[in-house]
């Protein structure tokens, strides 16, 4: 994201997270918009049937929740995914600020653009019928795989289970020494 945005969290309060620490709850009133100084933020969904699935990752640089500048309440948890520090204004500072300024607006409209083609190309990823289509299509949208220990994050971005997604990876003899 660019450096423009920080701009709008400017004199804003800065708060810090631990890891595995929630910002916020799907559900909670949206009072403040957060810019992800350092670490990593999940953004996360819980299944019907009691799965989580990974919606968007916010990492350094990026405003965690864009959409909730225009909600009453967060659709989704937000969890730190490691010790993380943010910079927090008010909803109402945050689009007061944006309204001021026409190059902002062009950006945070361009932001906007861009995370929903991310987020379409996702949906797209998880209506595939199977692990190996799902998987191959992350691979393609993202490069390689991650170290070993965060693949069980890839199974949750594509919908699927950890074990679901080490079987295919097993078959695919990926980790095998």
């Amino acid at each position: 994201m660019s450096d423009i945005f920080a701009r709008l969290f400017e004199n804003g309060s800065s708060i810090q997270l631990e890891g595995e620490e929630y910002l916020f709850f799907a559900g909670d009133p949206v009072k403040f918009m957060y810019l992800l100084l350092e670490g990593q933020v999940d953004l996360l969904r819980h299944t019907a049937n009691g799965s989580v699935m990974i919606m968007n990752r916010v990492f350094e640089g990026c405003i965690a929740a864009e959409a909730s500048a225009y909600s009453d309440v967060y659709h989704c948890d937000a969890k730190a995914k490691s010790r993380s520090k943010l910079q927090i204004i008010s909803v109402d500072m945050f689009l007061e600020r944006l309204e001021r300024t026409e190059e902002l607006r062009r950006e945070w409209a361009a932001h906007l653009a861009r995370e929903l083609q991310k987020s379409r190309l996702q949906a797209e990823v998880r209506a595939l019928k199977t692990v190996a289509q799902r998987l191959d299509a992350w691979i393609g949208a993202n490069g390689d795989l991650p170290p070993r220990g965060s693949w069980q994050d890839i199974a949750q971005i594509i919908g699927v289970s950890r074990e679901a997604l080490y079987r295919e990876l097993a078959r695919r003899r990926v980790g095998i020494d």
